[in-house]
């Protein structure tokens, strides 16, 4: 009876370490998963932000630059110009553009693209040529450049980068900017126009006052 005890006691200690190496095993792997399968997540994350193709990093650079431009050219309407019109114009850039480029910044950051902070140097040296001029030559000069001729690029720009773009975030906000630019362009075109009727008729009628 005795010999049988210790054997009986064997067999159980024996079965408790199995138990507890059989645990440890388990929890050793549950956790090796789990730290792969983050990992693995990790990658994915990284790897998506990464994956924004280079076409799109250059739309959203180019989106935020033209916005920039139109916003800094109003300003120097709003300080330069003295008509009323085109100083309402002026300020109407810049609420519709900074709300833009809002949009752009948020997406930027969303998808992990780093946009410049001022403007680029061809941009700068039209801002800078604009800046330095009055009166009506800065009126006439305005609504030329940030009004009809930048608009026209940017709307170009903008149905071209539909065409171009991979990411499906990018080309909704091309879709929702269009129309906008496209309503600029057309009252730029507009007043223009008359401002340019304006100037020839005034210089018509200094000459025959000569």
């Amino acid at each position: 009876m005795f010999n049988k005890k210790p054997g009986f006691i064997g067999m159980c200690a024996a079965a408790a370490l199995c138990a507890s190496v059989a645990v440890h095993a388990q929890t050793g792997a549950t956790q090796s998963g789990s730290q792969g399968a983050s990992g693995q997540a990790g990658t994915a994350t990284a790897t998506g932000t990464a994956a924004l193709a280079s076409a799109d990093r250059k739309i959203v650079t180019d989106l935020a630059m033209a916005n920039m431009a139109e916003i800094e050219s109003a300003r120097t309407a709003q300080t330069k110009s003295q008509n009323d019109d085109i100083k309402k114009y002026a300020q109407q850039m810049i609420d519709d553009h900074t709300k833009a480029l809002g949009e752009v910044r948020q997406l930027a950051q969303t998808k992990g693209v780093t946009l410049p902070s001022t403007l680029d140097r061809a941009h700068q040296a039209r801002a800078d040529k604009l800046a330095a001029l009055s009166g009506d030559a800065f009126d006439r000069a305005y609504m030329a450049q940030a009004g009809v001729a930048e608009h026209k690029k940017t709307h170009s720009m903008l149905t071209k980068a539909q065409g171009r773009a991979k990411d499906p975030d990018i080309k909704a906000l091309l879709t929702r900017m269009t129309p906008t630019v496209e309503q600029h362009l057309n009252a730029a075109q507009e007043l223009h126009g008359k401002n340019k009727a304006m100037g020839s008729s005034g210089t018509a009628t200094e000459k025959s006052g000569q």
